[in-house]
């Protein structure tokens, strides 16, 4: 008898968190995603967890801490992927699942300590922030490398006689899929939907967080301005950013040497020490220079 109420009681409970969490997330409106992008694998494992937290707790979030959000998600270019609510809710759930992680790991090790899960929680909070921050950089690296590429088809669209939207329109159509092309695309969309170039060009460059960027699109707007001639501006730009490219990589390859140094001097080193090491003992207690027993018997080991 006593089993059958325990179990009833159990079943209770669990039917009631069961509905309680169902009322949760059924209370959380559908969204709307028809114009975003998809959301990257670890988000869509965790989306529901992500929607539910957002909406019952955007309210909360800072309308400073947003605007900063927003800006470090457009220069990621996740803008249109994510809202800085939905990325601070990605926050929280990344530093549940690793408390959690924790608590289940050290659990089965018989070694709980919620002082641990919570150092996990830390680090799974600002895991996504390292993503982000990930992404952002890549993305800039990717900018610097292929925008000459486009100043140059732009300036020979130019110089044939094209405006600069038909020089825009040239590059997008002359190039591949990547980060610029969506960009100059989103600007010739901008154009056709009513906005003047000029403020286009501008959220192109606020968007890209690039210094190249926001120096090109400055040129554009200034050239358009004054009635300057655009091609020899964008051709000079390209120059630039070329000997920009070969400098910094120069740059690089002169660091090289000093940050092999470090592995060199704490891994490689002493292991080719050892065996030269090896070698001069092996053949010094062969020859008899050396007679202490521990030594001896160390390398007689084990017959």
């Amino acid at each position: 008898m006593s089993l059958l109420i325990i179990s009833l009681s159990f079943g209770l409970v669990l039917g009631g968190c069961t509905w309680a969490v169902y009322r949760v997330f059924n209370a959380v409106p559908d969204e709307d995603r028809s114009l975003l992008d998809k959301p990257p694998l670890g988000f869509v494992l965790v989306w529901p967890l992500i929607v539910a937290i957002t909406f019952y707790f955007k309210r909360f979030i800072s309308k400073r801490y947003r605007v900063a959000l927003e800006l470090r998600l457009r220069h990621a270019g996740v803008q249109y992927i994510l809202t800085a609510e939905q990325f601070f809710s990605a926050k929280l759930v990344s530093a549940g699942i690793a408390f959690l992680l924790a608590e289940l790991m050290l659990t089965l090790l018989q070694q709980a300590s919620l002082g641990t899960g919570l150092v996990f929680a830390c680090g799974g909070f600002f895991y996504p922030d390292i993503w982000l921050r990930d992404v952002a950089q890549r993305r800039s690296r990717e900018i610097f490398r292929t925008l000459p590429f486009y100043l140059d088809i732009i300036t020979l669209s130019i110089e044939a006689g094209s405006n600069l939207t038909g020089g825009l329109t040239h590059a997008v159509q002359k190039s591949g899929d990547g980060v610029l092309r969506s960009e100059w695309n989103r600007v010739l969309r901008d154009v056709r939907a009513g906005k003047t170039r000029a403020e286009a060009l501008r959220t192109m460059a606020e968007n890209s967080g690039s210094t190249a960027v926001n120096s090109v699109v400055t040129s554009m707007i200034q050239a358009e301005k004054t009635g300057s001639s655009l091609g020899p501006i964008l051709r000079s730009q390209s120059d630039q950013l070329r000997k920009t490219r070969f400098l910094k990589a120069e740059k690089l390859a002169m660091e090289a040497p000093v940050k092999l140094l470090g592995p060199l001097v704490m891994f490689i080193f002493p292991t080719t020490f050892f065996v030269i090491g090896f070698v001069i003992l092996s053949k010094a207690m062969q020859s008899g220079l050396i007679t202490w027993w521990p030594l001896v018997w160390a390398y007689s080991w084990p017959g």
